[in-house]
């Protein structure tokens, strides 16, 4: 049971429950879904459901490795999916700017993909079905916080529209801007890449044949990734200027700049959505957790775009955080920072890494000397030579590091 916050004086009395997640995108509502079969009250607080699914193809997507398929799998999400627009990547190619190029494949790794591409929309209108059908999870839909005060013994959380939540636990799953991290003191370290990703969806003259491709160039990092059918997205991290310019260009021009930046290798393309770009910002948040308080996903860290993965991550905090709270007994107190720091520990080394890594990578393709492109261009054909580092990089692009 819930010890009582106590309202004060002339505020209606708040609505109990264990844990109180505050955002219901991909990483707040997997947590939720996690949790399905949990003992804990869940409250979920989201401004506005997902979208209607588009009828095209939406040009904002994840490459989800084989691990979160598996997580997916298991909260009873994955099987329910459209898998006629789901395409697996049977191969990456990455290539430098002066001719260095590493290559890997599925069968060399020793799995069937190397990972999945699929719509942000497809998963995320998936996920918000099945919390819609979850016995012990209440939506506050639409709804927006708008006060949060942490006590000893509970959070509360009051909504725009005055109703009052109790919680033992607030978890923020509200973003890289995530109002319940700013509401609570915890630290973000923003760095501001002065780039965009900018994103689209093409069909291709020529079958990608599951290939995911990347190029580091002298004007950003650009990747083809495959989609169902003679159809690709890509992901086209630039600086801010040339990001502009990429989506002030027609239909037709966007698609032979594309083409061309790739060398053809997909023939003609032609333009199925218009590009549109997002900042890029690397968010390092050093403590994720406090007394009744835990991050997930983007609230709790952000990185480059050229890894992919950021969802994941988020997947794997929502997957870790729901594990702990699956096996905590009855007693234990879910929201002692003591109890948190558990999930936060787990946690660390794997976000430190690809903050790391991908952080490096794009400092050492960004470099603007001689030396640079020399050696980074060298790295790239020694790592295609030298087994177990290309099994490395392997795992690395799987997430399985």
């Amino acid at each position: 049971m819930l010890p009582s916050a106590g309202p004060s004086a002339g505020q209606p009395s708040a609505r109990r429950f264990d844990l109180a997640i505050v955002g219901g995108g991909l990483a707040g509502a997997s947590l939720a879904a996690a949790l399905s079969t949990s003992p804990l009250s869940i409250a979920l607080v989201e401004s506005a459901p997902p979208p209607v699914r588009p009828e095209g193809w939406d040009a904002r997507i994840y490459a989800v490795s084989p691990a979160n398929a598996a997580f997916l799998g298991k909260i009873g999400a994955w099987e329910h999916l459209a898998h006629a627009r789901i395409a697996p990547i049977a191969a990456m190619r990455v290539f430098g700017d002066l001719g260095g190029e590493l290559g890997f494949s599925a069968f060399e790794t020793g799995v069937s993909e190397l990972g999945w591409i699929l719509e942000s929309s497809l998963i995320a209108c998936e996920l918000w079905e099945g919390i819609k059908r979850q016995a012990n999870l209440t939506r506050f839909c639409p709804a927006s916080p708008e006060a949060l005060e942490i006590r000893p013994e509970a959070a509360t959380l009051t909504l725009t529209g005055g109703e009052r939540l109790s919680a033992r636990l607030v978890v923020g799953a509200d973003g890289r801007d995530s109002w319940v991290r700013a509401q609570t003191g915890l630290k973000a370290v923003t760095t501001c890449y002065g780039e965009k990703g900018v994103v689209a969806n093409f069909t291709t003259e020529q079958p990608h044949r599951g290939i995911a491709w990347q190029w580091f160039r002298e004007d950003g990092v650009l990747a083809y990734l495959p989609l169902p059918g003679e159809r690709i997205s890509i992901v086209w991290s630039t600086p801010d200027e040339h990001a502009d310019a990429l989506c002030a260009l027609s239909p037709a021009a966007l698609a032979e700049r594309v083409a061309q930046a790739g060398g053809h290798v997909l023939g003609r393309l032609t333009t199925i959505t218009p590009a549109t770009a997002f900042p890029l910002r690397l968010i390092r948040v050093p403590e994720i957790v406090q007394h009744r308080l835990a991050l997930v996903g983007d609230a709790g860290h952000g990185i480059h775009p050229l890894s992919g993965h950021g969802v994941n991550l988020g997947f794997q905090d929502a997957r870790i955080l729901a594990e702990l709270l699956l096996k905590t007994p009855a007693w234990q107190d879910i929201g002692a920072e003591r109890f948190l720091m558990r999930y936060a520990r787990a946690r660390k080394e794997e976000i430190l890494l690809m903050q790391r890594t991908t952080d490096a990578l794009r400092r050492l393709f960004r470099a603007g000397t001689l030396a640079f492109p020399l050696l980074r261009n060298a790295g790239l054909a020694l790592a295609n030579r030298v087994s177990p580092l290309k099994n490395l990089l392997a795992r690395y692009a799987l997430g399985a590091l």
